[in-house]
């Protein structure tokens, strides 16, 4: 029975999309993976990609691979998928293990839609290249492949619900570095934990293929744990030019003289050390009432809100309100429009939100110049715009919510915007604070500013003793200072106390 390089290689098989010379470094690591005899070369080309250990015995149970920008990465996870869900189903025995009518799965998950687009391209294109592989199709569908040996290829979008109730023969991520899911903070190492059990029945291969990115998240955590170490799981690690030794070097030295740290994971497939993550789970949780979504407006209570508008094409757009209680910021309230949408609707609908609790100003980033502003104004509110760029909102939030002055609703997906935020170094030594790639910051972008706007020292009038001298410098107009700011310590140990509480409170429940 013909192995996965030699499928690979035969031009009546898949042969025609990776038959040429120059993708020897994805042969070695399809050998070492499937337990395949390699010669020297090959063997001493494994061992490079491979962290210097020998080959797998058997099978590998998961191979990870990482590999740079234009490895040709989603065609290679195509051609695994096929593979597996055709000939290799037959050769490992994999359909003897299904029962009568069932239907195993081979699944291929991508980042977005559009890549899943172009992972269905792909594994559609390798069966219309080879009168025998084409054979074998019974019928396409706009999420896969049926094939008539009971088995079909899904290409979908990573999600871990969706992996849940399959047979699955084996599974494929693609750019698993990159996954994103509103629903959670680390989506996939929620896919993962989801596709394990659907693995176990059949003992199914897991492949993830992927470029790097920052020093966290599955990949990173299988790198660590498996690379250069023996065993049934196998990590690869490799730069562009080892998997596409056809790329021009000039286009990567460009891209190194541009952002050398960016340049190393994105060309040269390393881990990146200027990302660490922003704000702890732990903390987030601490500064989450549980159970409380909103609270309504009350009477006498002073409240600031903030936006972040959109076009309606591609972003949210988002409103969150918040005010102070005892040295508390309260997040009151938080609405996100998803795209797409009329700009004009959603900013009558934030409006009369805005109205309810007496909010007559709104504060928001300069996305749109005039735009938002004049949408507002229409509507009897006046449209600030922020002096501070997103970025700097977030680093004033931080102390705010580590020290647990900050009260926010129950809101997941403000959560994982919230535990998703990355903070990068740049070269000069500054830092940003922004959203990963293919992630989201809409609602954490309303809900820092509110949270900073609320927590503006307000103005405090000078109080004078009948008789004092404006010019004196009595201590009369010092002690009410003095004694508003101890009432600002005392809340601050107040709320400390309360955030406590809540914490042991929700530890019995």
């Amino acid at each position: 029975m013909t192995n996965i390089v030699e499928a690979f290689t035969d031009p009546q098989l898949l042969g025609q999309s990776f038959g040429e010379d120059t993708r020897e470094a994805w042969r070695a690591v399809l050998s070492g993976a499937f337990a395949l005899p390699m010669d020297d070369d090959r063997l001493a080309l494994f061992k490079r990609l491979s962290g210097d250990r020998e080959p797998p015995q058997r099978q590998a149970r998961e191979l990870w691979a990482i590999a740079g920008r234009r490895s040709d990465k989603t065609h290679t996870a195509a051609g695994i998928a096929v593979y597996l869900a055709t000939i290799g189903a037959e050769l490992d025995g994999t359909l003897a293990r299904l029962t009568a009518g069932e239907r195993g799965v081979v699944q291929l998950l991508a980042v977005d839609r559009q890549q899943a687009k172009v992972a269905l391209g792909y594994v559609r294109g390798l069966f219309a290249d080879s009168p025998v592989m084409s054979s074998l199709v019974e019928k396409e569908n706009t999420e896969g492949v049926l094939l008539r040996n009971g088995v079909s290829i899904e290409v979908a979008t990573n999600s871990h619900r969706a992996v849940r109730g399959r047979t699955l023969l084996a599974a494929i991520l693609d750019e698993c570095a990159f996954f994103k899911d509103e629903a959670t903070a680390t989506p996939d190492v929620e896919v993962y934990r989801a596709l394990v059990p659907s693995l176990a029945t059949t003992g199914g291969m897991l492949v993830g293929i992927s470029s790097p990115y920052a020093r966290r998240g599955l990949l990173y955590s299988k790198w660590r744990k498996h690379y250069g170490k023996p065993g049934d799981v196998l990590v690869v690690q490799g730069g562009t030019l080892d998997f596409n030794p056809t790329l021009d070097p000039r286009v990567i030295a460009e891209a190194e003289q541009d952002d050398p740290e960016a340049a190393k994971a994105e060309w040269h497939g390393q881990f990146r050390a200027d990302v660490e993550g922003f704000v702890t789970r732990e903390a987030v949780d601490a500064c989450t009432a549980p159970g409380r979504i909103e609270l309504p407006p009350v009477a006498g209570e002073r409240y600031t809100a903030f936006v972040d508008p959109s076009g309606g094409s591609k972003d949210a757009f988002t409103l969150a309100i918040a005010h102070q209680s005892d040295g508390l910021t309260v997040v009151d309230a938080i609405r996100a429009q998803k795209p797409p949408f009329s700009p004009e609707a959603v900013v009558k609908e934030f409006a009369g939100l805005l109205k309810e609790y007496k909010i007559s100003k709104v504060v928001g980033d300069r996305y749109g110049g005039e735009f938002p502003r004049e949408l507002f104004r229409k509507q009897g509110i006046a449209y600030k715009l922020s002096d501070r760029p997103k970025s700097d909102l977030y680093r004033d939030m931080l102390p705010l919510l580590n020290s647990g002055r900050v009260e926010l609703p129950d809101n997941g997906r403000l959560q994982n915007e919230l535990t998703s935020l990355e903070r990068r170094t740049s070269r000069a030594g500054k830092d940003s604070i922004d959203h990963p790639p293919n992630g989201t910051d809409d609602v954490v972008n309303a809900v820092a500013g509110c949270i900073i706007e609320a927590a503006k020292p307000k103005a405090v009038p000078r109080v004078r003793r009948m008789g004092d001298s404006i010019s004196s410098g009595s201590n009369s107009g010092s002690s009410v200072l003095d004694r508003i700011a101890q009432g600002q310590k005392a809340s601050g140990r107040l709320a400390s106390t309360r955030r406590s509480f809540l914490r042991d409170a929700d530890g019995f429940g």
